[in-house]
């Protein structure tokens, strides 16, 4: 079930997210030595309560088996675009459709916004995941590479 987040879910959402993360991480090579600002490493409950409170982030949770086992937020960057961040499944909870039904309703929760486009920035080595977003109508919008992360950060984004 997907459900709005409070302030009372952000310490388990914030593990929702590290945990996630860790599993690319893992994969990639990230360490918090080589990525500390990659999402595993970086996000905080603090974070996210600014995020909620402060930037008045949208952000949802996928709950079953009475715990909180998805995430995702939108932030509005500008009157038209939103930005999708932290979408994620807790990987004992993947290949269940559960990051998919996320994924449609943050593309609901973008229109009500009034947004036309979701924006995201991905691993762009992660070919999968990049191909999962095609598979979802994301187009690829250009790379950057910066000197902290040991990934180079691909762009997509969509029209809803």
């Amino acid at each position: 079930m997907i459900e709005k987040v409070d302030k009372n879910d952000i310490e388990q959402c914030k593990n929702v997210i590290r945990s996630s993360f860790l599993t690319v991480a893992g994969e990639f090579g990230f360490t918090a030595e080589n990525a500390p600002r990659f999402t595993a490493f970086a996000t905080t409950a603090e974070r996210l309560i600014w995020q909620l409170e402060q930037e008045k982030r949208l952000m949802f949770k996928y709950r079953t088996d009475n715990k909180i086992v998805g995430y995702y937020s939108l932030y509005r960057q500008n009157e038209t675009e939103c930005e999708l961040n932290n979408l994620c499944v807790l990987e004992e909870y993947r290949h269940r459709g559960i990051g998919e039904r996320l994924l449609l309703h943050s593309f609901e929760q973008a229109k009500i916004m009034g947004c036309k486009k979701i924006n995201i920035g991905i691993v762009e080595e992660n070919i999968k995941l990049r191909k999962w977003y095609e598979d979802f109508g994301f187009y690829h919008m250009g790379t950057e590479k910066f000197n902290f992360f040991p990934f180079t950060c691909g762009y997509m984004t969509k029209n809803v």
